[in-house]
């Protein structure tokens, strides 16, 4: 239990994919410059990550302050000279912080993003949030930027095993505009967008991770 002072969150599924999706990481990332994380949620990630990552830097972000203060928590106890302070950021804004100069030169100390990383958001989110983060990474990312996304997917339109089927019923039952996406329907929006797909890699319990390279 934390104490009054201890703003940490926790999320059990954290502890269990965060070695397989940091070997993925290692494959795909570039090899230098700021990689955005998008929807950090506990900031559990964040810690685990960005010393694994040197000398890349590693920006999280999330719209919920409550998650915004767990991830300051975390960074406080495993610090990381590349670990950035989170920062508020809403997908389907027209515009996001780190598109301007501004904050580029100030925060980023001219360090560029060249990745956008996205851990079980898309499924837990209404579809304008997949749309907006798929639009961001076209505006923010240079040819040859990578976007990472993990979590369930459909493939053809049906669920890769009974587990995915339950778990996006109780996904909707929550809120009609979440779900588990069809693959091919984020391969098609990330198409209009300059994203072309460039792997997908089996993920522990039914999970992938699928990633997309500006062009």
């Amino acid at each position: 239990m934390n104490s009054a002072n201890d703003h940490r969150q926790y999320a059990p599924a954290t502890q269990r994919n965060r070695e397989p999706i940091l070997e993925i990481l290692l494959q795909v990332l570039p090899p230098t410059g700021t990689i955005l994380e998008v929807a950090s949620g506990t900031g559990e990630h964040a810690v685990f990550f960005a010393p694994h990552l040197i000398p890349r830097k590693w920006l999280p972000s999330d719209p919920n302050p409550i998650s915004r203060d767990s991830i300051i928590a975390w960074a406080a106890h495993f610090s990381s000279n590349n670990l950035y302070p989170p920062i508020d950021l809403d997908v389907r804004a027209p515009i996001w912080s780190v598109e301007k100069e501004a904050f580029a030169h100030r925060e980023l100390n001219n360090s560029p993003i060249a990745a956008i990383v996205s851990i079980n958001m898309i499924h837990i989110s209404p579809w304008s949030a997949s749309v907006g983060l798929i639009a961001g990474a076209n505006r923010i990312l240079s040819p040859g930027g990578i976007l990472y996304l993990y979590g369930p997917y459909k493939k053809g339109g049906k669920h890769t095993a009974p587990s995915n089927a339950a778990f996006d019923e109780s996904l909707r039952a929550q809120n009609p505009e979440w779900g588990i996406r069809d693959l091919d329907e984020v391969v098609a929006a990330a198409d209009t967008q300059h994203l072309t797909l460039l792997e997908t890699y089996q993920m522990p319990a039914n999970n992938l991770s699928v990633v997309f390279q500006r062009v």
